[in-house]
């Protein structure tokens, strides 16, 4: 198959996933039940890309100065800390742990 066979048929399943979404009714969507599930994949979907940001090293599973630049982070997003706050010291505490080589 060619790739852009493969362009053409990803298109066309992206439009048609996409074209399904406004033919579900409008009381189905305002529903409680659908509103909740929606709200809860958007988390489980944001946690899933963070952990595998983090944690994934091609095929591999690495722990270096990414996971307490995290857990850092978590802390202060806790706290209720400004979301550039949160980046700095993020950032901040992964670069120290690389500088002084406790972590690469």
């Amino acid at each position: 198959m060619s790739l852009w066979a493969v362009v053409l048929i990803s298109s066309s399943a992206a439009f048609a996933v996409k074209y399904a979404g406004y033919l579900v009714p409008q009381r189905v969507l305002e529903a409680p039940l659908a509103s909740r599930l929606a709200n809860l994949l958007t988390v489980a979907l944001l946690s899933g890309l963070v952990a595998v940001q983090t944690l994934a090293n091609g095929q591999s599973i690495q722990l270096d100065a990414r996971v307490p630049a995290v857990l850092v982070a978590i802390g202060l997003f806790s706290l209720r800390v400004p979301f550039i706050v949160v980046v700095l010291v993020a950032g901040i505490v992964a670069a120290l742990l690389r500088n002084f080589g406790l972590m690469s």
